[in-house]
């Protein structure tokens, strides 16, 4: 099946979804939403049963020279639990911290001594949360001292503390900067009083300031979150909170767009009245644009779309490396990472995760092959040059001719505004810069459909069968529920989503589901029926 009729095939809902809305006013209705958070293709997921010895295999084998390596760390505690966020997993409690560090430190040690981690260079660790500078001086020590014995550091390392202002202070900073740390990632939001402590920050807008000067006379690259689009915050604030940010003269700024998780505590707030509206999609694009219009005319470097830095010293490493393909290894509860063409997450409970690791096990949640390899290597490039505002067309199809199809999806986007095209290289627009992740999760949808055409026209009896095995297990899973409405929910799924349960036999289907945890398989329910 060619990609055209792919595309004809679609109901019109999910090709509006794919594909953007026909709109004379694309900056604000290209698409309805942000398609995702991070852009990505899904694989075939490994059993349950199969997941230890999948690890223990790719862990005996030498690291690739050819790739890139990192490290993710996941320290799953917060003193306070921001409105906004989705990431939160357990209160800050010094016996939870102290005994989490040891399971983190034998995990580390036990991977360490494996002939991929003893031959992989590390380029950069990111330590990310929660939030890591929440740990005590003590603890902080003793893991930053475990990172040193335990991977081989590249001499210019990029080693990324994530964490909060409120933990500046100079017994922490000094601990950090003595075992190693280089660079502070801070979630700072907004620095308007008001509009921090409405969704849970603590500090008022001196201290912040107060606390990052003091940050700043040390020797490390200092990096600052921005968000756009919270609870009552004017395009009049947002301005004045970058123009704040660019009198402190940070190294680096990342500029996020909000997010409202169905069911979070920020929705629910704003259900219940509690707090002002946020920016539907329409108003984040002008925040957006404002903001992206002030820094180029400061003449502030772009990294990225999001991503701004004021000195050179900023090189937003890890981030770089996990959007083009590099191994990253991760480690603690609630980390994710690839290795040896594996996908997975780690258990996001504590107590699954500390059984996991005093058993001696790796302590998977979910685990998948990723996509075929020539189409992984690709995706990555398309996501990496995407995330620079521009696809190499030209570049796609002398990799592969089947690529030529794209031209009617990029041909679509240049009409409407959100690309141009220069002998072969399509370049985002402004109106396209602000919707890069759509079009990137499209682009690189529409490419695993072309490949994926060929692979299931030459065995529609497995497809069918696979299509068979994922109705019965909804079947199963909704005793009351007709064929049709099953075959309804399947076509809301997400098209990467989709093919990955397709590819899998109806065993496969029952482990997998079985081992999510209970709120995320009705989430995913809830999300598919909806």
């Amino acid at each position: 099946m060619s990609l055209k009729k792919y595309l004809e095939d679609l109901e019109p809902a999910k090709r509006e979804v794919l594909l953007g809305r026909e709109t004379k006013d694309a900056l604000h209705e290209a698409f309805a939403a942000k398609r995702v958070v991070h852009a990505g293709l899904l694989g075939t997921p490994v059993m349950k049963d199969a997941q230890q010895e999948a690890w223990a295999k790719v862990m005996a084998e030498p690291a690739d020279a050819r790739r890139q390596h990192a490290v993710y760390i996941h320290i799953p505690f917060c003193q306070t639990k921001c409105l906004y966020c989705s990431f939160f997993q357990n209160a800050s409690r010094q016996s939870v911290e102290d005994e989490y560090i040891d399971d983190l430190l034998t995990e580390m040690k036990r991977d360490a001594q494996q002939k991929q981690l003893q031959t992989a260079v590390i380029d950069s660790v990111f330590i990310g949360g929660g939030t890591p500078t929440s740990l005590s001086p003590a603890n902080a020590a003793r893991l930053l001292q475990g990172i040193k014995e335990c991977f081989h550091l590249a001499a210019d390392c990029e080693l990324t503390l994530e964490g909060r202002i409120h933990d500046l202070v100079p017994e922490k900073i000094e601990t950090w900067l003595k075992y190693g740390v280089n660079r502070i990632s801070l979630g700072v939001q907004s620095f308007d009083t008001s509009l921090r402590r409405r969704v849970g920050r603590i500090d008022a807008r001196e201290e912040v300031l107060r606390r990052l000067e003091l940050l700043k006379s040390y020797d490390v690259t200092v990096i600052v979150d921005l968000i756009y689009g919270l609870p009552g915050q004017t395009k009049e604030l947002w301005l004045e909170d970058i123009k704040t940010l660019l009198a402190t003269d940070v190294d680096g700024m990342d500029l996020c767009q909000l997010n409202i998780f169905p069911g979070g505590d920020l929705d629910k707030a704003l259900q219940s009245g509690r707090i002002p509206a946020c920016a539907d999609i329409a108003g984040q694009a002008d925040l957006y644009m404002a903001a992206r219009d002030l820094l180029l005319g400061e003449g502030i470097e772009r990294l990225s779309l999001c991503h701004w830095r004021r000195h050179k010293r900023e090189h937003s490493r890890y981030n770089t490396m996990a959007k083009t393909g590099a191994v990253v290894y991760p480690f603690g509860c609630g980390a994710g990472g690839n290795c040896g063409g594996l996908s997975f997450m780690q258990q996001r409970g504590l107590k699954s995760y500390s059984q996991a690791v005093r058993a001696g096990q790796k302590p998977i949640m979910m685990m998948a092959h990723q996509v075929e390899q020539k189409l992984q290597m690709i995706s990555d490039t398309v996501i990496a040059n995407l995330e620079k505002g521009f696809v190499d067309f030209r570049q796609l199809c002398l990799v592969d001719s089947r690529f030529e199809e794209l031209e009617e999806v990029l041909e679509l986007w240049k009409e409407r505004g959100l690309m141009t095209e220069d002998l072969g290289i399509c370049r985002l627009t402004k109106v396209g810069e602000f919707w890069y992740i759509s079009l990137t999760q499209s682009l690189i949808e529409c490419m695993q459909a072309i490949c994926q055409s060929e692979d299931t026209a030459s065995s529609p009896t497995e497809e069918g069968q696979s299509e068979d095995a994922l109705d019965a297990c909804l079947a199963e899973m909704m005793p009351d529920s007709t064929f049709a409405e099953r075959s309804a929910m399947v076509k809301k799924i997400p098209m990467p989503v989709r093919m990955m349960l397709k590819r899998s036999s109806k065993d496969a289907l029952k482990t997998m589901l079985a081992g999510l945890p209970p709120t995320m398989l009705e989430r995913m329910l809830s999300k598919a029926s909806s």
